[in-house]
């Protein structure tokens, strides 16, 4: 969670006016991408573009040598803000409603009253009802796989009691996990299945699923503890936290999935911040035409979105060295992973213009 700067409100809401979400008309994908057959996404926290990826950066394996491996997405935006509706949007297309904005500090039913289009379920709280899908639903619904991998959760499927206080809001020695970074455990299609304990995993199953193609699934959506993503400094553990400890996480778990079997095949790996600081200039700023949605007129609550952050494409189809200004968000990459796999976009990403030859037609 960020702390919101108010500078700016005034611009925002007069942005605000016009209804709905909007995202531009050409968003549906011209070129298909290449064969990418293994999608790794890594989230990391409340970072902006410039903090990240600019001169000074504390995350010199990230925004150098990571960069000079792969592409630079450099106009990549967060859709919402606080942290939770960011994951949401990543793997269902969902905009924000006022407790998820809020990162459901109580763990409720989301009570729905209908749906407006492009699949946005109208109503309040945090755990959608089974009617609304997720981009997991849809790879299993094809026979292929996914996997979430949450780095502290322990126990699989790991979340509170429906409509009790969420007790993971703030990290504990031996254990940083926060559910509002763990996306699947928001939606009653998955942890009323019996997925969500097969495949909604602590992040040290990892390791032994990437020995082998096979093993290895076509979706792994992995999230590191409070203090490797970045989101505290100081940590709870002692050590400094913020984006020295995220690098230093990277440093051994990218290195892990490039060098595996199927990163080599046909991966691609994403490296993105779920949403800026709003302390920044353009800590709320959207792109792709977002706007108001049936549930919040901000988004970002502050702004239209969650602000530009930045986002790393590794992949034997990626030009290493590359950057590429072309404007994407989180409901882009929802939209890059379902081309990937020839599915049906989801709510926003509909609209979205998913990653095209622009970032894999020069490898």
């Amino acid at each position: 969670m960020v702390r919101p700067n108010l500078a700016g409100a005034v611009a925002a809401l007069t942005a605000a006016v016009g209804g709905a979400l909007a995202l531009p008309a050409d968003g549906a994908q011209a070129a298909r991408p290449p064969s990418v057959g293994h999608v790794f996404v890594i989230n990391l926290e409340n970072k902006g573009y410039e903090e990240t990826f600019g001169p000074s950066s504390p995350a010199p394996y990230l925004s150098r040598e990571l960069r000079a491996q792969g592409q630079l997405l450099s106009q990549y935006y967060g859709t919402a803000h606080n942290s939770l509706p960011n994951y949401i949007a990543q793997v269902s297309g969902q905009g924000p409603s006022k407790q998820t904005q809020g990162d459901c500090q109580v763990y409720s039913d989301f009570v729905a009253g209908g749906t407006v289009a492009p699949q946005q379920a109208v109503g309040d709280g945090c755990v959608y009802p089974s009617s609304v899908r997720t981009v997991a639903d849809q790879l299993q619904a094809k026979g292929r796989t996914w996997r979430g991998y949450m780095e502290d959760m322990g126990t699989p499927c790991r979340h509170p009691q429906l409509n009790a206080a969420d007790d993971t809001q703030k990290a504990r020695v031996g254990d940083q996990y926060a559910a509002r970074h763990n996306p699947f455990v928001y939606f009653h299609s998955i942890i009323d299945s019996p997925s969500c304990m097969a495949d909604d995993v602590d992040l040290k199953q990892l390791t032994t699923d990437l020995q082998t193609d096979s093993t290895t699934p076509n979706m792994s959506y992995i999230t590191p503890n409070l203090c490797n993503d970045a989101h505290d400094s100081p940590c709870v553990d002692g050590r400094t936290g913020g984006l020295a400890a995220a690098d230093e996480w990277l440093k051994v778990w990218v290195q892990r999935i490039t060098a595996s079997p199927a990163y080599k095949k046909d991966g691609m790996l994403v490296i993105t911040f779920d949403e800026a600081d709003t302390g920044t200039p353009d800590g709320a700023a959207a792109c792709c035409g977002e706007g108001p949605g049936p549930n919040t007129a901000l988004p970002g609550i502050y702004g239209m979105g969650g602000g530009r952050t930045g986002a790393l494409v590794l992949s034997p189809f990626v030009a290493p060295g590359s950057s590429n200004d072309t404007a994407y968000n989180h409901y882009s990459l929802l939209r890059t992973v379902e081309d990937s796999f020839g599915l049906s976009p989801l709510g926003y990403a509909q609209q979205a213009r998913g990653f095209g030859l622009d970032v894999f037609g020069t490898a």
